[in-house]
């Protein structure tokens, strides 16, 4: 399938969206709609003045090189580490402290209140902490048994 634009990367490794009539636009950014819930749909292309230059209702509809130019620019701009294993949660009086190890190593958290741990569907949870940082658990499933059980009271 062929869509009205054409992505490509400068000498700078920044991305250049070019619209139909030829006009580019440099340093273009992909932002997700739904990052966790539907990470294939819905997916803008923003100019530096983040001005939407561009929807993109499903990226699998999109040519192969678009394709990977639009996954390369989601994964730089989104930091999101994934929580493999929690070790301890401390309660605390309005928050509650995480030792949780990641795909980046061990970090301990401060998650302000119960409503910032999500469930998603697919067997996914969302852990946002205190500084606004998302962490994913991308199977609850596949947790060892200590990690569900101090997860469990959150869900």
């Amino acid at each position: 399938m062929s869509c009205d634009f054409q992505l490509s990367l400068d000498s700078w490794n920044r991305l250049v969206y070019t619209d139909s009539s030829g006009d580019e636009h440099v340093g273009v950014e992909a932002i997700h709609a739904f990052p966790f819930s539907d990470p294939e749909r819905w997916i803008a292309l923003i100019n530096e003045a983040s001005q939407e230059l561009a929807l993109i209702e499903d990226l699998n509809q999109l040519p192969a090189n678009e394709r990977e130019l639009v996954r390369r620019e989601l994964a730089r701009r989104e930091f999101v580490p994934q929580i493999e294993r929690i070790t301890r949660i401390d309660r605390l009086a309005n928050s509650s402290e995480w030792d949780v190890e990641t795909d980046r190593g061990p970090t301990r958290l401060t998650v302000k209140s119960e409503e910032d741990v999500r469930r998603l569907p697919g067997r996914k949870a969302l852990v946002i902490d205190a500084q606004g940082i998302r962490h994913l658990i991308a199977d609850t499933r596949k947790l060892d048994g200590t990690s569900r059980r101090l997860l469990d009271h959150y869900l």
